[in-house]
C-alpha cells in the first residue's frame, strides 16, 4: 500500500520502520522541524526525520500542515496516512487527501485518555493495564472509529518513559494489523464505545509531588512514574526543588523497620536507605538530585545531611 507516514518522536521510530519492513511503500514522512537540543541549543533533526534519512525516504518538515504540505502530500498520490505522536493537528482537505484516509495509532484504550499524555495520564491514576488503539482520524479530537486494539500491564513504579518505549514496540502490531484490515475492508472500524476522558499536556507544575496533602506510597508511586521522565518529578526542600529521579516501593520484609514516627513528607535513612513517608506505608528515595547539584544515591544525599529531610 502506498503510505504517507507523520511521527515525530522516538516513539514513533518503531511504527515508520515497522510499516517498511513490511513491504508497503512508505511515499513520504512528514515531521516537525528540527529543534534545539542540548545545552549549546543545535538544531537536531527529529528522531523520525533521522529514521526516513536512513530508510532514504523523502521528507517534510513542518510544523504547520497548511495549503503548500497538503499539495506536496498530494502529489505522492497514497492510499493511506498513518499518524504517529507527530505533535500537530491534520485538517481538510489534507485529512481527505489519501484514498482511505487517515488512521492514528494512540497509546491509550480509546475513548479513555483522549489527548496529549495519555500513557502519563493513566498512569498518574494509577492505572497499570495500558493499551493502544488504531483508530480513523476525524475533526474531532481521538473519536474516529476504531479499528485495532491491544494492551500491555506494567509492575507498578514503571515509569511514562519505560511503558511508552514499550507500548510504541508493541504497537506496531496493532498498527500492521488496522492497515490489513482496511486493505481488505476500505469501510473498516467500529464506533469508540464508553465514557471518554481528557489526557491533558503536563506542564512543570504537574511534576511537583507534595507529600503532606495526603498521598499514600501507592499514589505517590503512581504520581511520579506518570510524570517521570518528563516533566520531571521534584519537591520542595526549605523551598527548593529536589528532583526525584528514582522511587521505590518500600516494603516486604524491609516493611518491619519503617519507623512508625514516620512523617509524611519526612526523609529518613532506614535499613541503610533513604526512605521517605507517606500517609500510608513509604517509599525509597533511591536517586534524588538537590538544586544545583548533580543526581546521586538518595542514601548518600541523606548522610550529607544527618540522615534526614523534610521534604515538603
Amino acid at each position: 500500500m502506498r503510505i504517507v507516514f507523520a511521527g515525530t518522536p522516538e516513539f514513533a521510530v518503531p511504527s515508520l520502520r515497522a510499516i517498511a519492513a513490511a513491504g508497503h511503500e512508505i511515499v513520504g514522512v512528514i515531521t516537525r522541524e528540527d529543534a534545539p537540543l542540548g545545552r549549546k541549543r543545535v538544531l537536531t533533526p527529529s528522531p523520525v526525520a533521522q529514521a526516513a534519512a536512513e530508510l532514504g525516504i523523502e521528507t517534510l518538515k513542518a510544523n504547520r500542515l497548511g495549503e503548500a504540505e497538503t499539495a506536496w502530500v498530494a502529489e505522492r498520490a497514497p492510499e493511506l496516512g498513518v499518524i504517529v505522536a507527530y505533535g500537530g493537528l491534520i485538517r481538510e482537505p489534507l485529512l481527505s487527501g489519501p484514498t482511505l484516509g487517515w488512521i492514528n495509532l494512540h497509546f491509550s484504550d480509546l475513548p479513555r485518555w483522549r489527548g496529549a499524555a495519555p500513557v502519563q495520564r493513566a498512569l498518574m491514576a494509577g492505572e497499570q493495564e495500558l493499551g493502544v488503539t488504531v483508530f480513523r482520524l476525524v475533526a474531532a479530537l481521538d473519536a474516529g472509529d476504531v479499528l485495532t486494539r491491544d494492551a500491555t500491564v506494567f509492575e507498578p513504579g514503571t515509569s511514562a518513559g519505560a511503558a511508552l518505549t514499550e507500548l510504541s514496540g508493541s504497537g506496531t502490531d496493532a498498527l500492521l494489523r488496522a492497515i490489513e484490515m482496511l486493505a481488505a475492508n476500505p469501510a473498516a472500524g467500529e464506533p469508540q464505545v464508553g465514557d471518554d476522558t481528557y489526557a491533558h499536556k503536563l506542564s512543570r507544575e504537574d511534576g511537583l509531588m507534595t507529600f503532606g496533602d495526603g498521598l499514600t506510597a501507592e499514589a505517590a508511586l503512581a504520581h511520579w512514574a506518570g510524570v517521570t521522565p518528563e516533566p520531571g518529578a521534584y519537591a520542595l526542600l526549605d523551598g527548593d526543588p529536589v528532583k526525584l529521579t528514582e522511587l521505590r516501593p518500600f516494603g516486604g520484609d524491609l516493611g518491619r523497620d519503617l519507623p512508625a514516627d514516620l512523617a509524611p513528607g519526612e526523609a529518613r535513612l532506614v535499613a541503610k536507605r533513604a526512605v521517605i513517608g507517606c500517609a500510608e506505608g513509604a517509599l525509597e528515595l533511591a536517586r534524588v538530585q538537590p538544586a544545583g547539584k548533580p543526581a546521586m544515591d538518595g542514601a548518600a544525599w541523606l548522610r550529607g545531611r544527618d540522615g534526614k529531610a523534610e521534604l515538603a
